[in-house]
């Protein structure tokens, strides 16, 4: 065993015996400096795989940040909208997008098809 996973199982050990949140954050400042990417990729993998979907859910999102639901617009719209948006995840931004999009009227689609289109011919 490599000595820097050596050092890791003993944070792990340590971390689960003091079972605090300043200890759970040590450990994440340590294994930034002991352990690949990859190696950091795997087992945050490998724990929320261990968890029940919607634990999964919470715990990846608490930790990478979401928007949480969009906030009804204070005066305009756009610009909550745009707020929204700059805190929304991957994964949030693609849903909400989708379900808007859906309750469109056709009209109302092929506007916004056309405006989407023009920005992409603009780029």
């Amino acid at each position: 065993m490599k000595p820097a996973h050596k050092r890791m199982s003993r944070m792990i050990g340590y971390c689960l015996t003091l079972g605090t949140a300043d200890a759970w954050s040590g450990f994440s400042l340590v294994a930034a400096r002991r352990l690949t990417e990859t190696e950091r990729a795997a087992l945050a993998f490998s724990a929320l795989n261990s968890l029940e979907l919607d634990h999964a859910e919470m715990t990846a999102a608490a930790s990478i940040g979401s928007a949480g639901t969009p906030l009804p617009p204070f005066l305009g719209g756009m610009e909550d909208a745009r707020f929204w948006a700059s805190y929304a995840s991957r994964s949030e931004l693609k849903a909400y997008a989708l379900a808007c999009f859906n309750a469109m009227s056709a009209s109302d689609q092929a506007a916004f098809f056309q405006h989407i289109s023009a920005k992409e011919v603009a780029a």
